[in-house]
């Protein structure tokens, strides 16, 4: 059995579900999402933040695996939600992670207990995006789309305004030595034209996951990070030639082109089991 870090180093899809319905948590888990993330954050209003924060530990207590989106650092609940997700040894997702050395003091206090996840959602934290990616107990970054839209005043579904911060995520995440980033959120729920058209647009950068905010995205956004059969039969072509072969179908193989190969084998073999 892999352990959660190594869940989140592959997984294509991660589902929210808000701390606050308890309801929903046995149903996300269903989903057929890679993992699931319960939300003290964004989903949760003020006065439920105390009580999602105990229906969250409820759950976790009896073993159900997740991510949890803690409240801000600095916020008045962030301290209490680390200490509750450390408890219980959950994966920590760190919201507007912008500050390398507020990160690494986060992680000294739950002193390795748990994996972070910094979702990196501000243009400071793209300016940072390096450091915060190469802090201790990070294993793979995310990005917040729809807050870095905001705060750039552009659309959070517009690729081309977007896609420079991606880049950096992507670059920020290989120099770091971690997993390649989570993209963000598609907001169109119900559209999976727009669904499919994000997870193509993120795969083409980098990408090899995505945020999902509805049980029907999961799914689809784990087919869209997928080999497609062309790359597979690609890469197994390559991979059969041998090592001394220049070119497969007029093109040169070298090392780092097996080493791509490989690695499109690989995940078409990663296990994606709901959390």
């Amino acid at each position: 059995m892999s352990t959660l870090a190594e869940r989140i180093a592959i997984a294509r899809s991660l589902l929210f579900v808000p701390g606050d319905r308890p309801d929903r948590f046995d149903k996300a888990a269903a989903s057929g999402a890679d993992l699931v993330i319960v939300d003290l954050e964004d989903a949760v209003a003020v006065p439920d933040k105390e009580r999602a924060r105990g229906h969250t530990a409820a759950w976790l207590a009896h073993g159900n695996p997740a991510i949890v989106r803690i409240n801000p650092p600095g916020t008045t609940w962030a301290e209490t939600d680390l200490r509750m997700a450390a408890e219980h040894g959950s994966p920590v997702m760190v919201p507007k992670a912008e500050d390398p050395v507020a990160l690494a003091d986060l992680a000294a206090r739950i002193a390795g207990r748990c994996a972070l996840v910094p979702l990196i959602e501000t243009a400071l934290g793209i300016e940072n995006a390096l450091a915060v990616c190469a802090t201790p107990g990070v294993v793979r970054a995310a990005f917040g789309n729809v807050d870095l839209a905001a705060r750039l005043g552009v659309a959070p579904d517009d690729h081309t305004a977007l896609t420079f911060a991606r880049s950096r995520l992507v670059l920020a995440s290989a120099a770091a030595g971690i997993a390649p980033p989570v993209d963000g959120v598609t907001t169109a729920v119900r559209d999976a034209g727009a669904l499919r058209a994000d997870t193509a647009h993120a795969r083409r950068l980098g990408f090899t996951g995505k945020l999902c905010i509805h049980p029907a995205q999961p799914p689809l956004a784990a087919e869209g990070f997928a080999p497609s059969g062309e790359e597979l039969r690609w890469a197994r072509a390559v991979l059969d030639a041998g090592d001394s072969v220049t070119t497969v179908d007029g093109r040169m193989v070298d090392k780092p082109v097996l080493e791509r190969a490989r690695r499109t084998l690989a995940q078409a073999r990663a296990p994606h089991t709901a959390a």
